[in-house]
């Protein structure tokens, strides 16, 4: 998972950067503590070659939960051999165990190979009026992992 995850980090879509020490010591165990978190892993030939991280929340509009997509990798010698979309299916599935009313994700603007992948899946743009226009999502960072 942590080779995965910092392969990923280090991606321009990623970030650009590797995964802080505390990050690569800690992630797994922190993971492991919630219970609303779900892990998907893929193999090839019992090498690791996808991680799709799912957390579950809750719509208050819909009173149901939902499930967002918070990672998703496929190292590059796997990519284009269609694991991210058996690891959507999967986690398509989860979802559906758990009642969810939606499956959600965050993509950057730029990472227009896994938007058409996403869109293939069957995700879109989140609104509620067109005319109000789509959501955009943000962040206030405190970085404590660095402490």
């Amino acid at each position: 998972m942590i080779q995965l995850m910092n392969e990923y980090a280090c991606d321009p879509m990623g970030g650009g950067e590797e995964l802080p020490n505390y990050v690569k010591a800690n992630l797994p165990a922190e993971l492991a503590k919630r219970p609303s978190a779900h892990i998907i892993l893929a193999f090839v030939d019992s090498k690791p070659a996808g991680l799709l991280v799912c957390l579950e929340g809750f719509s208050t509009f819909a009173c149901k939960p939902l499930l967002n997509i918070h990672d998703v990798i496929v190292s590059l010698p796997y990519r284009g051999k269609g694991l991210s979309k058996l690891m959507l299916q999967k986690a398509e599935a989860i979802a559906l165990d758990l009642g969810c009313c939606k499956l959600t994700l965050e993509v950057l603007e730029g990472n227009h190979v896994a938007q058409s992948a996403y869109r293939s899946f069957g995700f879109g743009n989140y609104e509620l009026d067109p005319q109000m226009g789509k959501a955009l999502f943000w962040q206030k960072s405190y970085r404590t992992y660095l402490h």
